[in-house]
């Protein structure tokens, strides 16, 4: 059975361009979803995977119609041709269940795990950078030093109950309630 999926994004936009291109390949059964590509729950798309069966094709008129980036794209077509489910992209003219269609599907992977590894390779090369200058990577551990010299003014003030947090934020200069928490408790 061949099985379209098609998404758009708002309620506005309409289904034109992917209906025309569905309309001769022969589909015998439709979903949609109109939700955004960038929300996880699309719920006619789980619909869908409960439907679809070992031998079913699943056809989309893009690839980005299924999800926006590419390891979850990858993520997704293994797992529908780890369950026996052809895959279709018209657009990118991606059909597994063909040997050159699984060829391009494969390429697709190999592709999205060198650029996985460059960004991991230029990340570690910043951080050792970094450190080389002195400088360690990621979030500071713990309250900073100017967080603790101002500790016992910002507890004071609160205490006094004479301001507001948020006006107590200000005046310290603290970006977050959570911060300000954090100093207001710590020993």
């Amino acid at each position: 059975m061949v099985i379209r999926y098609a998404r758009v994004s708002k309620f506005e936009q309409n289904l034109d361009l992917q209906t025309d291109a569905f309309k001769n390949i022969g589909i015998e059964k439709f979903f949609i979803d109109q939700v955004s590509g960038v929300k996880s729950e699309k719920p006619h798309l789980n619909e869908l995977l409960s439907f679809i069966r070992k031998g079913d094709t699943l056809t989309v008129w893009r690839l980005d119609r299924l999800g926006r980036t590419t390891v979850k794209l990858i993520e997704f077509v293994t797992q529908l041709i780890e369950s026996g489910i052809h895959f279709r992209s018209l657009t990118e003219n991606i059909d597994t269940s063909t040997a050159s269609g699984k060829l391009i599907f494969h390429i697709f992977c190999a592709l999205a795990e060198h650029e996985r590894n460059v960004l991991i390779g230029r990340t570690n090369a910043g951080l050792k950078s970094a450190k080389a200058r002195g400088k360690n990577g990621g979030r500071p551990v713990g309250m900073t030093d100017k967080y603790k010299e101002i500790a016992p003014l910002v507890k004071a003030s609160y205490e006094s109950k004479n301001g507001s947090v948020e006006g107590i934020m200000k005046a310290f200069n603290i970006g977050s309630k959570t911060t300000f928490y954090k100093i207001i408790n710590l020993k």
